[in-house]
């Protein structure tokens, strides 16, 4: 039988069909080229690309020539079908052979460990690697520093960057981006210094780790300066680091920024559309989160499910349910409606734009719900002053097996103060901790004060908050002044309103409350001098409006 050897080889080193790749198996069988570790190789990977592993295991167990490559072949192949233990006893057989494990095995088994959050094996594979003298090899330490700071153990990583003599740009970068993941930006900025002065080029991956550890305003500057270098060596104009520009200045609250940097790229993807969107919703801009929105549909792109929840909650805040309406119709005819995100932020919107019957029924639709979809119906019936219904929700949670976390409480609390019960709120909130472990935060105190304040129980409320661990968040303190003003207690009010004016002295809202306690009181010289000292102080307090029924772009 004659064939052309080169025209095999050229044939199987190309990504083949299941059924393709089975009459070449056939052939070399047949040819008893099956003896050979390449040809062994290249069916093992083709049957592994297609998930047949049953199949790669025959042709692995049948071959008597095993090279390093088809070892690596097969132990990778069970790898990727989360196989891991099967992955692990080959490599242990492959030890007791001639053959022994290079740095591409133990960075197979590096990240098996790290894609299944295996410390303990990633342990034994990291020690190997080290007693067979490839700890410190490029190929095996970049997967190792990677490994660790994906476990979130970024001083493990570190170790092992730091004891490689000559650390190559992929170990540089990996190691900048597991600091940025961590937060640690500072560590992330002085590796790029000391990086910078042994002459290493950075690279768009090297910007990347450096502006993702930037997560708030604090870091503008830093923002800004990286910002500067990525215009030094004409970086700006990169797409990936483009994205991740808007990403931080959005989330810098600099939406200014953002918005020039989005108009220098060329073609921004939907990442970076999705970037602006979302900090034009963050920033309190809806309108023009809205507009987005819109003109990224008019240029063709398909926004995910992520940017589409995140735009429905930007519609929620502004309680506009006819361009709420208009999303849903986006939802249902891009096949969205199933999406557990999408669907509880349909709840949530409708619900806050008072149609709570369309979130009801939105729920009741879902193929799937999750803790998401519970806690955005609990909000809106509570909301509603359904607190019965929105009870009933959560003992529904509970026989669901579902883990009620710190949103469900605060629904809960929520509809509880809507409703005015205090009893009710209270065996809620000591349930919260004793039963389900959850601790609480500044939205289940504010809740919990307002509860016992607007009951008329005020002096109870400002013992609760003398109990919490200082500094007290002022939204808190905040809670207790508007039941004092509702209340009329001008003495309660005096003591509470100096805490939150020391903590916040430019506020004007704290101030106008205790003005209007002191006026109902018939404190009206206090009242005066206090509106007085507002004036002066050109300290204003934003005029109160409504969002229902605002006009759709």
């Amino acid at each position: 039988m004659y064939f052309d050897i080169h025209l095999l080889q050229r044939e199987l080193s190309k990504v083949q069909s299941l059924s393709r790749t089975k009459k070449f198996h056939a052939l070399i069988l047949k040819t008893h080229l099956s003896n050979d570790p390449f040809y062994a190789t290249s069916i093992v990977r083709s049957y592994a690309i297609h998930g047949d592993l049953c199949s790669a295991r025959k042709v692995f167990d049948k071959s008597p020539n095993r090279s390093v490559y088809l070892w690596n072949s097969i132990i990778r192949a069970h790898a990727q079908a989360n196989k891991f233990s099967d992955a692990f006893s080959l490599m242990r057989k492959m030890v007791r052979t001639d053959i022994k494990p290079d740095s591409f095995t133990y960075a197979c088994l590096i990240r098996a460990c790290y894609e299944r959050f295996d410390l303990n094996k990633l342990k034994l594979a990291h020690g190997g690697a080290v007693v067979s003298g490839l700890g410190s090899e490029p190929i095996c330490s970049s997967a190792l520093v990677t490994a660790y700071s994906k476990l979130n153990l970024v001083d493990g990583a570190s170790k092992v960057f730091y004891g490689i003599a000559e650390p190559d740009l992929v170990l540089w970068n990996t190691m900048i981006l597991a600091y940025g993941n961590c937060g640690l930006w500072y560590k992330g900025l002085e590796l790029f210094i000391e990086m910078q002065r042994m002459g290493m080029q950075a690279d768009g991956y090297t910007l990347v780790g450096l502006l993702l550890g930037l997560e708030d305003s604090r870091f503008l500057n830093i923002g800004q300066a990286v910002h500067g270098f990525c215009l030094k060596i004409n970086f700006d104009s990169n797409a990936h680091v483009g994205s991740l520009l808007v990403s931080m200045y959005s989330r810098c609250k600099s939406i200014n920024y953002a918005y020039k940097v989005f108009c220098g790229i060329f073609q921004p993807d939907l990442v970076t559309w999705s970037a602006l969107i979302t900090g034009f919703s963050e920033s309190g801009d809806y309108e023009k989160a809205l507009y987005f929105f819109k003109k990224l549909n008019w240029e063709g792109l398909k926004p995910d499910s992520v940017l589409t929840a995140s735009v429905l909650a930007a519609i929620a805040q502004i309680a506009n349910v006819g361009t709420g309406s208009e999303v849903h119709a986006y939802v249902l005819r891009n096949g969205l409606e199933s999406d557990v995100m999408v669907c509880s932020a349909l709840i949530d919107m409708y619900s806050k734009c008072g149609f709570l019957d369309l979130g009801i029924h939105v729920f009741e639709i879902m193929p799937e719900r999750n803790i998401v979809s519970y806690n955005s119906l609990i909000l809106g019936l509570g909301l509603h002053g359904l607190a019965s219904h929105a009870y009933k929700k959560f003992e529904e949670i509970i026989e669901n097996k579902l883990t009620p976390d710190e949103c469900t409480f605060s629904a809960l609390l929520c509809g509880c103060c809507h409703a005015g019960l205090v009893e009710h709120g209270k065996n809620i909130f000591r349930r919260m901790n004793e039963e389900f472990g959850v601790q609480a935060r500044t939205e289940h105190y504010v809740h919990m004060v307002k509860l016992l304040g607007m009951n008329g129980e005020l002096e109870e409320a400002y013992y609760l908050i003398l109990s919490l661990p200082q500094p007290v968040d002022c939204g808190i303190w905040g809670a207790l002044l508007s039941c004092c003003d509702a209340f009329g207690d001008s003495r309660l009010a005096e003591i509470v309103a100096e805490r939150l004016i020391e903590n916040k002295p430019d506020s004007s809202s704290y101030k106008v409350m205790l003005s209007n306690v002191y006026a109902g009181d018939g404190r009206w010289d206090d009242a005066s001098k206090l509106r007085e000292d507002i004036t002066e102080g050109k300290q204003w307090k934003m005029p109160g409006l409504s969002w229902i029924g605002g006009s759709t772009l």
